[in-house]
């Protein structure tokens, strides 16, 4: 049996070495899909359900897509940056760019009928009426 020699940062070194490995992994991950970049507000007024979140850089309308589906709203789309050329020397780099998706959870069931959107100022608003027949039913419940 072989003895090795008592090293007491061996174990912190195995372990940075795993941690350093998920960050690899990590950033191989293609760029262009932003891990929750998109911050959504989701609020209800008496008659409609309104979320707005901040877009900035969206060039056209088909960048951006929005759907809902069981009581989720999906807002996916493309940030892309049009002004970049190869001959800047770029010395510093924080705007990102590429895909992104965001879904969040409504407070109530909307319609699919009179659904907005508007982006304006680099903020996309959407505004879904909410059901107008959906109401709380009381339950009966069966006491022996």
């Amino acid at each position: 049996m072989a003895q090795w020699p008592y090293d007491p940062f061996r174990q912190l070194s195995q372990f940075r070495h795993e941690v350093d490995s998920i960050f690899q992994e990590f950033s191989s991950i293609s760029r262009d899909y932003l891990f929750g970049s998109v911050r959504v507000d989701v609020y209800e007024t008496a008659d409609e359900v309104i979320a707005t979140c901040d877009l900035p850089g969206i060039e056209s309308k088909e960048d951006v897509q929005i759907s809902i589906d069981n009581h989720m709203l999906h807002i996916k789309g493309t940030l892309k940056r049009s002004n970049q050329g190869k001959e800047k020397h770029t010395h510093r780099q924080e705007r990102v760019v590429g895909r992104f998706e965001r879904a969040v959870s409504l407070p109530c069931a909307v319609s699919q009928d009179g659904i907005s959107a508007v982006y304006k100022n680099g903020v996309l608003e959407v505004r879904m009426p909410k059901l107008a027949d959906e109401q709380r039913k009381s339950i009966d419940i069966e006491f022996y």
